[in-house]
């Protein structure tokens, strides 16, 4: 078999329709809505704040917990069980490693920065949407960042490399399926997210990779333009 055509008509290496707004939940301290194709994502950040209970605390820096939790009516298949799940837990986890290389919480000891994102609708590419919102949402908050952080997923489908696979991509039967969801710190070109489910050679990973930092770097500007818009119309 030959991949020929992507369901939805885009270019291998074109991304789904992006939507980026900040300043979306008002008792947040800070937040973030991100959308890509069928998938959204909230995030909102609170804190930061002490710390409890007290043996948690680390007196040397401040703590970032991130929760990604999936409502039970939001996914493309069947009814998403209610509550924590070892795929949430797994994702919650991933998500926090990827936001921490751009935080500075030195000024921060005995402190937690919570983030908790929402999905009320999904359709592939979550874990990367969920990054997407809850950098724009730490930055929202006011806290000291290096750069945003930016994710998609890229990878294999049959014979062709793709970027940002759908959910028709990811359950693609007529051909191997590699799946790499990707995240960036686009300013300073260095990775915070690489994984893979599925199988896939060295050159094509690395095509993949060239690929996913272009769309990336794209993303990014959406972040930044949806900061902008915010702040901007504060000041007038």
């Amino acid at each position: 078999m030959t991949y020929k055509e992507r369901p939805d008509g885009r270019k291998f290496d074109e991304s789904r329709k992006i939507e980026a707004k900040v300043g979306v939940i008002d008792n947040a301290d800070g937040s973030a809505s991100f959308k890509i194709g069928n998938t959204l994502a909230y995030a909102a950040v609170y804190g930061p704040r002490n710390l409890h209970p007290r043996f948690l605390q680390d007196p040397s820096k401040g703590i970032l917990r991130c929760n990604y939790n999936m409502m039970p009516f939001s996914g493309s298949g069947d009814r998403i069980r209610p509550g924590g799940s070892r795929r949430s837990k797994e994702i919650s986890l991933v998500t926090q490693k990827a936001l921490l290389p751009v935080l500075n919480l030195d000024n921060y000891p005995n402190s937690v920065v919570d983030v908790f994102i929402e999905f009320p609708q999904t359709e592939a590419g979550s874990r990367c949407a969920g990054i997407c919102a809850a950098s724009m949402a730490l930055a929202d908050a006011g806290l000291e960042m290096k750069d945003l952080v930016s994710a998609v997923s890229v990878g294999r489908v049959d014979d062709q490399i793709v970027v940002d696979l759908d959910y028709a991509e990811e359950a693609y039967e007529d051909g191997p399926v590699a799946d790499i969801p990707i995240a960036m710190m686009p300013s300073y070109d260095k990775i915070t997210l690489l994984q893979m489910d599925g199988l896939i050679q060295k050159k094509d990973l690395q095509k993949a990779l060239e690929m996913g930092k272009k769309s990336l770097k794209e993303i990014h500007e959406v972040q930044k333009k949806a900061l902008k818009e915010k702040y901007q119309g504060e000041v007038k």
